[in-house]
C-alpha cells in the first residue's frame, strides 16, 4: 500500500487538476471568470501547502501549514458553492468535485486534531 502521505500528494494534485480543467469549460463572462480564478488559485494551493506540510520542520511548523492546507480547501468549497449555484445546480461534476474536496477537507481536520493531541471534543 502506497504511504498515506504520497496518497494524499495524489489526491490534491488531482483535485486540482480536475478544478482546472472544470474550470476551463467554463463559459466566458465577468463572473465565471472571477469565481473561476479564485477558485484555481486556492484548489491549486492545497496541493502545494500539504506538500510544504509535509516537509515542516516541527509538531507546530505541521500544524501551522495544515491550517493552510484547511482554509485554502474549504475556500475552495466555498467558490465551487457558488458557481453551483450559478449554474442552477445544473452541473454533476461540481458536486462531484465538492464530495472529494470535502473528503480532503475531513482527513485534514482528523490530521490536525491528532497532531494536537486532541480527541473528538476538541480537548486533550
Amino acid at each position: 500500500m502506497q504511504d498515506y502521505k504520497e496518497v494524499m500528494k495524489l489526491r490534491t494534485r488531482r483535485i486540482a487538476i480536475r478544478i482546472l480543467r472544470e474550470c476551463e469549460k467554463l463559459p466566458s463572462g465577468i463572473s465565471n471568470t472571477t469565481i473561476s480564478r479564485q477558485l484555481v488559485r486556492s484548489a491549486t494551493s492545497i496541493g502545494a501547502n500539504y506538500r510544504a506540510a509535509c516537509r515542516a520542520k516541527s509538531r507546530a511548523d505541521f500544524i501551522s501549514k495544515m491550517h493552510f492546507v484547511e482554509e485554502e480547501c474549504d475556500e475552495s468549497i466555498y467558490w465551487l458553492e457558488i458557481l453551483n449555484e450559478l449554474s442552477d445546480g445544473k452541473s454533476d461534476s461540481f458536486e462531484d468535485l465538492q464530495k472529494e474536496l470535502n473528503e480532503i477537507l475531513s482527513v485534514i481536520v482528523t490530521a490536525l486534531k491528532t497532531a494536537k493531541g486532541l480527541n473528538g471534543n476538541g480537548k486533550s
